[in-house]
């Protein structure tokens, strides 16, 4: 068991002692009050304990190593009949989960997302965990509030670009690796080869991925590329109707409806399928991949501003209104250890210095090449910015996805769409 002085709780921001309500006071979507304890197991009075960890994925190869990691810790730990695994489904897991939460039926454990790391973390429904000086410092950022840390990085992936370079061999168009090679590895080289594919072979030459016209902050793996940024640094300006931020969703528009190097809303494509040349994606897909066509993973494309890095994060929290917090955080804390992290590192890369060297990571990622771990995946971690996090960051999503919708039409005005954003969320960005 872990030992009291490794849970501490933060008084007067919502986290009470075990047993005890916790209130999550951040607004939007996290505003909601929890009653109650977890609904699973008996610790609180000494009896067996039972588990429950909140999870987006149900991929088989995932469960299948999270559920060896618990078995290795129940053998340590017998007091712990079971830890199971809960998956909420991605499209609403933040959704499903504060509903649990807000209901008394918190789990003992959650997956938490980057969009909505601050409210989880300014909201005090977490329990403060031991801070690993192994993780580096960048990648904790997201999760810390004064200088604690309150959910463990658990994911801290790259964006990076599968290409199906069959495809672009049979449309005649260039490698990126030879791009990369010549210099030439940009966006609007990028339009050019994509708009090729689909004339040559009517397949989608460009596809970013999960964006699907709804996940518009997947789109920052484009606009990083001009320094376009969402919002001002301190999140109470609106930016999308900045000149860098108007040029890179003119290009964006372009190389959708001009170039047709995209697919159009309403057209889908899946890369692993074999219906697109290139995805943006992150290194966890690999494991999609088989032997029906040849394919390389090489960094993010160049823009007007050089290159640049982007990473999607996700954290491992423990819910301080629980039974079995103590439990919890331990379990979390041999969960993330040295050597569990490497295993987790195959589908979920860890920012563990000590890990951080293409020979440590291609023995959990044998399906790609010390050079693509070396430029994609550890640059990435090392160097990579986080994808647009803010507080009420559901009512801002919410309220960005509907104001960005009349730009994906042919005859959209860019500017005059990016500047109705601006009206839109700057009242929410000033609360």
């Amino acid at each position: 068991m872990s030992s009291p002085s490794r849970l501490r709780t933060r008084p007067g921001r919502g986290t009470l002692v075990r047993g005890k309500p916790v209130a999550l006071a951040a607004a939007g979507l996290l505003a909601l009050t929890a009653c109650g304890g977890s609904d699973g197991g008996s610790g609180s009075d000494g009896g067996p304990v039972t588990l429950r960890m909140t999870i987006w994925t149900g991929n088989e190869e995932h469960l299948k190593l999270l559920n060896g990691i618990a078995a290795d810790y129940r053998k340590q730990h017998p007091e712990v009949k079971e830890i199971k695994f809960d998956t909420l489904p991605v499209e609403s897991y933040t959704t499903a989960l504060t509903t649990q939460i807000a209901g008394g039926k918190a789990p003992d454990l959650a997956w938490i997302f980057e969009n909505s790391a601050p409210d989880f973390v300014a909201s005090g429904a977490l329990a403060e965990i031991e801070d690993d000086k192994d993780v580096l410092p960048a990648a904790k950022k997201l999760w810390q509030h004064e200088g604690k840390l309150y959910a463990y990085p658990f994911s801290t992936s790259p964006f990076g670009v599968f290409v199906n370079t069959d495809m672009l061999k049979d449309a005649g168009q260039p490698a990126p690796a030879e791009l990369i090679e010549q210099g030439k590895w940009t966006w609007e080289e990028v339009a050019k080869v994509g708009g090729a594919v689909r004339d040559e072979t009517g397949e989608a030459g460009m596809v970013i991925g999960d964006f699907d016209y709804k996940l518009w902050d997947n789109l920052a793996t484009v606009w990083d590329g001009w320094g376009a940024e969402p919002w001002s640094e301190d999140g109470k300006t609106c930016a999308f109707d900045a000149p860098e931020m108007t040029e890179a969703m003119t290009f964006l528009h372009d190389a959708i409806f001009a170039e047709e190097a995209m697919p159009a809303p309403g057209t889908t494509a899946d890369f692993f399928s074999g219906e697109a040349a290139m995805t943006v994606t992150q290194i966890s897909r690999a494991s999609l991949l088989d032997d029906s066509f040849a394919w390389d993973f090489v960094p993010l494309p160049e823009g007007p501003s050089g290159s640049y890095d982007v990473i999607g994060q996700a954290g491992l929290g423990v819910l301080g209104n629980g039974d079995n917090v103590e439990e919890a955080v331990d379990f979390l804390t041999f969960m993330t250890n040295e050597k569990n992290s490497a295993a987790l590192g195959r589908y979920f890369p860890q920012a563990r210095s000590s890990q951080l060297d293409a020979d440590t990571l291609a023995k959990s990622n044998p399906q790609l090449k010390p050079a693509q771990l070396e430029e994609v995946v550890i640059g990435g971690i090392e160097n990579g910015k986080v994808k647009p996090t803010h507080t009420n960051q559901a009512e801002l999503f919410d309220a960005v996805r509907a104001a960005l919708d009349p730009l994906w039409k042919p005859d959209a005005d860019v500017a005059k769409t990016l500047q109705d954003v601006c009206s839109a969320i700057q009242p929410q960005l000033e609360k």
